[in-house]
């Protein structure tokens, strides 16, 4: 099957932005996600490609990948798997050495986050030359939606003890929708020793400590479409740990 050409506005920037996707067990929400970044990204012109750093999935996400490099191109659609389960920041490790672009986009592949607002952290990042940009829930029209209310009182509960804890200079530390200079992505990756939903929250409170600045847009939060939750009791034990050893340690 040919590649699919996409029309683009010509940029007068070299930039070039590299989406990281890590996946497991995403068949069903991989093809849309990809979808909609090919659109956002046609119509604003950027240059990009997209990495998949699949952990093994058995439902076939990685067949699916490999359809998607057939429609949209090989040096658009980067499938990078691995074996196993290995953790979100080591997934990240793993992606940024296969990244060409000296922009990093990292963003949830369950649809829990819209390409729409990519457009937005570019501009952003340009407006102030930000080493970071990390998208937030809890500023401007920023939100939540389709989660319940202990889900939500978990969230808000979390993000203001975090707040008051650590001084992170960012109203919203456990999202992970954020676009990030890619020398600036590593410097923080090589640092972190969080795993789990509080590596997240570490890679800001690192960017604090080492005085990199921060940009913020606010976007809207969706729950996951197809699949089920990754956030249970045990993530929520390990959150509290990792907050603790941070707020002990920086």
């Amino acid at each position: 099957m040919a590649s699919r050409k996409t029309s683009q506005p010509k940029r007068e920037s070299g930039d070039k932005y590299s989406v990281l996707l890590p996946t497991y067990n995403e068949r069903e929400n991989l093809p849309l996600i990809v979808w909609l970044l090919v659109k956002y990204f046609g119509e604003s012109g950027y240059n990009y490609e997209i990495v998949v750093i699949d952990d093994g999935s058995p439902d076939g996400t990685q067949e699916v990948a490999q359809q998607l490099q057939k429609i949209y191109g090989e040096d658009k659609i980067l499938l990078r798997p691995r074996a196993k389960k290995l953790g979100l920041g080591t997934a990240y490790i793993h992606g940024i050495k296969h990244a060409t672009g000296n922009f990093v986009i990292i963003m949830d592949a369950d649809l829990s986050h819209h390409p729409k607002f990519i457009p937005e952290f570019i501009e952003k990042q340009k407006e102030g030359d930000y080493d970071l940009v990390s998208g937030t829930r809890y500023q401007g029209n920023g939100g939540v939606y389709g989660w319940d209310l202990r889900r939500k009182l978990i969230s808000r509960g979390a993000n203001f003890v975090t707040q008051v804890l650590l001084r992170p200079g960012a109203s919203d530390l456990t999202g992970s929708f954020r676009l990030y200079k890619k020398a600036v992505l590593e410097s923080l990756v090589e640092r972190c020793v969080s795993k789990g939903y509080v590596f997240q929250m570490e890679m800001i409170v690192r960017a604090r400590q080492l005085n990199y600045t921060i940009g913020e847009v606010p976007i809207s939060f969706v729950d996951r479409v197809y699949g089920e939750s990754k956030l249970g009791g045990n993530e929520i034990v390990s959150f509290v740990k990792g907050l603790i050893t941070l707020f002990a340690t920086t």
